[in-house]
């Protein structure tokens, strides 16, 4: 079951955190994996260590939110079935803090980035005779998350549009759905609490963890476990969906 074998997938962002242990389960069960990375050097490690463990991989340098260079490396791989939006950044602030610049910065990773491989990536897929999409929202884009004004709204902006492309292609036989994270323990995390509480790492990771009902954060791999999940045939059924991966957060946390 949930063999990826024959199948070609594409994921943006391949090179660190979710999008890295995507890229490395779809290897690891039959896919060829295209990794479309902004960052040359995390990319390169990820398509290294899939070649390693006996997978195929091949990286493309891209910026998401350039619409020409989505179009031009889609052009190069040519056909593929399954489109995995890993790619996003995150930000920190409310509404009154958050700069312009900030605001359209993340507009343009997650929201337009996401709308970018869309727009290049359904032709591909309906000329194919049909695939599967999957978008990383957030928990942020279904509740109010305090200082994440910009990143939830990205995130909400992302789960509309996987509603919308559900509709508008399910008789190109084109499933989209989309995981939504609550925290997920990734590089990222580490680096922030680094950055902002010094001295008092392991405290401040504890303290996140227990944020969560289940008491701790998701790894990587369960992210990844799900994804594989919805982007194999044994999910063929199942489109236009959210699903939260979020430890309890949405259902059981009494904030």
């Amino acid at each position: 079951m949930f063999s990826l074998a024959g199948k070609k997938a594409v994921v943006t962002g391949g090179g660190s955190g979710i999008g890295k242990a995507i890229a490395e389960t779809f290897a690891r069960q039959g896919a060829f994996v295209y990794i479309l990375e902004l960052n040359d050097e995390q990319g390169a490690q990820t398509a290294d260590q899939i070649r390693i463990s006996g997978g195929e991989a091949t990286l493309f340098s891209c910026d998401v939110s350039e619409q020409q260079q989505v179009k031009d490396i889609f052009s190069k791989i040519g056909g593929f079935d399954i489109l995995v939006n890993s790619a996003g950044i995150a930000h920190i602030g409310k509404a009154d803090t958050t700069s312009a610049e900030d605001f359209e910065k993340v507009f343009n990773v997650n929201v337009r980035g996401t709308y970018n491989t869309l727009h290049e990536g359904i032709p591909v897929l309906r000329h194919r005779g049909g695939g599967s999409i999957l978008n990383i929202a957030s928990i942020a884009g279904l509740l109010g998350i305090p200082d994440r004004f910009a990143y939830s709204m990205s995130k909400g902006a992302v789960l509309s549009m996987t509603m919308s492309v559900a509709r508008d292609y399910m008789q190109d036989h084109i499933r989209c759905n989309s995981i939504s994270p609550a925290r997920v323990h990734t590089p990222f995390v580490d680096g922030f609490i680094a950055k902002n509480y010094p001295g008092r790492e392991d405290e401040m990771f504890e303290k996140l963890s227990q944020s969560q009902p289940i008491g701790r954060m998701a790894s990587v791999e369960e992210v990844a476990a799900l994804a594989l999940y919805l982007c194999s045939d044994e999910a063929s059924f199942i489109t236009g969906n959210d699903y939260p991966i979020d430890g309890g957060f949405i259902k059981l946390n009494n904030r």
